[in-house]
């Protein structure tokens, strides 16, 4: 038995699993190690290596192809990484380095992707709808993202940005982007965005949690502004990902998934928006936490 193997790649920490089968949650083997990003890329490729290593002595197997999730994307046609905000990365063909280093085959996806994977296969939506064909994985925390599942497999795309409405365009007037644009969804609703749209009209710094209480408190006019803003940006940005793309269910990870209003007045925002009387996309929070974009991984 091999098991499968899998990678969650973070700025941070490398984390590395082995799942007994792609039906089940039983871990053969579970391990981290710090990515130490700030060495380097050479580094980083050397502390894979590592990692790879560490699972096959702890696990006493051995593989020859790992899934691997990354705060990026392989550019299909380049070939080297983009868009990551371990900016290190970008530029490298990680896939092509990691395989000649471990002697492994690596396939690549970016982590919302494995977030929408893993969901579909092994969390929310194999427990709650499990014949849904179209699903859309949405990440709102630090920065908002997303992955797209169809019939059981991610679809990248042909620029690999399957599911990147955190680029959106919600405000041609809005706030400038890393990306080089003004106004996208996650200069919008992002925690960060949001925290710092609050500071900016009351003169306070709040955490989001604290904003969002004291909105639903109805004691805080700022944090009633706040949560508002939130909703309606919400609701038109998932409005196009339905116009587009119909998904039969919507996945709400991320440190925003966890704000009940978002299921009720985020969902009423949206019906607003969408080209149909009614919508029917079931929403649901996430059962895999932290581990689901280990899960995907292991899952590619």
């Amino acid at each position: 038995m091999k098991g499968l193997w899998g990678i969650d790649m973070g700025g941070t920490k490398l984390e590395g699993i082995i799942l007994e089968s792609a039906n089940s949650l039983k871990e053969i083997c579970r391990m981290r190690i710090d990515t130490e990003a700030h060495l380097g890329y050479n580094h980083m490729i050397s502390r894979l290596k590592l990692l790879v290593s560490k699972m096959e002595e702890e696990s006493g197997l051995s593989t020859d192809h790992i899934g691997m999730g990354t705060p990026g994307v392989l550019d299909p046609i380049t070939q080297v990484m983009k868009n990551c905000n371990t900016t290190s990365l970008n530029g490298n063909n990680l896939k092509k380095d990691i395989e000649e280093a471990t002697g492994k085959t690596f396939t690549l996806a970016n982590d919302a992707n494995c977030f929408a994977i893993a969901e579909t296969h092994l969390g929310a939506v194999k427990e709650q709808m499990p014949e849904a064909e179209v699903v859309f994985g949405v990440i709102m925390g630090t920065g908002v993202g997303g992955g797209l599942v169809c019939n059981g497999k991610a679809n990248y795309g042909r620029h690999g940005i399957g599911g990147e409405w955190g680029h959106i365009t919600l405000d041609r007037n809005g706030r400038d982007c890393y990306c080089g644009r003004k106004g996208c969804a996650e200069t919008i609703f992002s925690g960060p965005s949001l925290e710092r749209y609050y500071h900016e009209q009351s003169g306070t710094q709040k955490k989001l949690k604290e904003i969002i209480e004291l909105a639903n408190q109805q004691s805080d006019p700022v944090a009633v502004d706040t949560l508002n803003r939130l909703i309606e940006y919400f609701g038109l940005g998932l409005s196009y990902i339905i116009n587009v793309i119909d998904p039969d269910v919507i996945v709400l990870g991320g440190g925003l998934g966890n704000i009940p209003n978002l299921y009720k007045e985020g969902v009423e925002e949206i019906k607003k928006h969408i080209f149909n009387k009614r919508l029917d996309t079931v929403f649901l929070a996430p059962k895999l936490g932290d581990s689901a974009g280990v899960y995907g991984a292991a899952l590619l």
